[in-house]
């Protein structure tokens, strides 16, 4: 059984897998595992510059971050952004933003500890049988966003392949800015509306607890579309819609500019939370619900568990 993708969706698949007594490898074309749950390294300091928070509600899920937060890894961040538009700032409430204080990556490292997890591992074909690069195994879990999933997928596996182009996804370039103090009117996270650059604006100093004087910024699809071949190139307007929005008059470092081409997918309006064959070839991710990391979790369990019982199904 091969999982390809070191997400959380991949990981909470495999996890299912192995808990079953299937043996599973995962198969992760990056250099480390974490999917779009990404955390860099800067002077020895982490920031997120993939998903920039996650929220519980469902049940198991929260039992999860319960866990992480025993063993140190998570802390509640908080329940209130402000949000800038036309109209100016105002302060907006909703569910309990939880932060990881080494990354986000780090949550998924953890789930994935004791899981065999191959890094620098391109997948090249998946193949009726089904088989992957040649080599035929039980089934195969596609744990990444659909266009990417469809690059692999041989045309004869026709429904698997309709069912990743279905899936929309939309752009957006992160960029890690730090700042010679901390002098930005005080906040959590911003929602930034109508803006012709920014989406998104989070503290990463109060989100890592550690009050460093650094702001992580997610630009719009639209700008991030325009600037995806280069993007470093971008970094210099992405710093000065910063400085502009929250009034600063010195420029920041810009420490690292990260291009997601597959950002944020469009809400699926499907009732399943995963995609999966008669022949043992399946999809995951939050592309199955809304874009949340609590999505990605729930379809890569369910996927598990599904592959997990019609695989000891066909043991007998």
């Amino acid at each position: 059984m091969v999982v390809v993708g070191a997400g959380i969706a991949g990981v909470a698949c495999a996890g299912e897998l192995v808990r079953a007594g299937i043996p599973v490898q995962i198969r992760e074309r990056g250099r480390v595992a974490g999917g779009r749950m990404a955390s860099k390294r800067f002077d020895g300091r982490p920031a997120d510059t993939g998903a920039a928070y996650l929220t519980a509600d469902d049940p198991d899920f929260v039992q999860v971050v319960e866990r992480w937060r025993t063993a140190g890894l998570v802390h509640e961040w908080t329940d209130t952004f402000v949000a800038y538009d036309a109209d100016g700032r105002r302060e907006v409430t909703g569910p309990t933003r939880w932060a990881a204080p080494r990354g986000l990556r780090s949550l998924v490292e953890e789930l994935a500890r004791e899981l065999p997890v191959s890094v620098d591992r391109l997948v090249v074909t998946v193949e009726p049988g089904p088989a992957v690069d040649g080599r035929r195994c039980a089934a195969v879990a596609l744990c990444m966003p659909g266009p990417q999933a469809a690059l692999l997928l041989d045309p004869a596996l026709a429904r698997a392949t309709r069912a990743a182009q279905e899936q929309r996804w939309s752009p957006s370039l992160s960029a890690v800015l730090r700042f010679p103090s901390r002098r930005w009117p005080d906040f959590r996270g911003a929602f930034v509306n109508d803006h012709p650059v920014l989406a998104l604006v989070c503290d990463d100093g109060d989100r890592r607890g550690d009050s460093a004087p650094v702001l992580v910024a997610h630009t719009t699809p639209e700008f991030a579309a325009g600037h995806l071949p280069q993007p470093t190139a971008a970094g210099p307007a992405i710093e000065e819609a910063v400085r502009d929005l929250l009034g600063l008059p010195e420029p920041a470092e810009l420490v690292h500019v990260h291009r997601w081409t597959y950002a944020k997918p469009a809400p699926s309006g499907g009732d399943g939370t995963y995609h999966l064959e008669a022949d043992g070839v399946g999809l995951a991710g939050d592309a199955f619900g809304k874009p949340r990391v609590q999505s990605a979790w729930r379809s890569g369990r369910d996927l598990g568990r599904a592959l997990a019982q019609r695989l000891l199904a066909e043991r007998g």
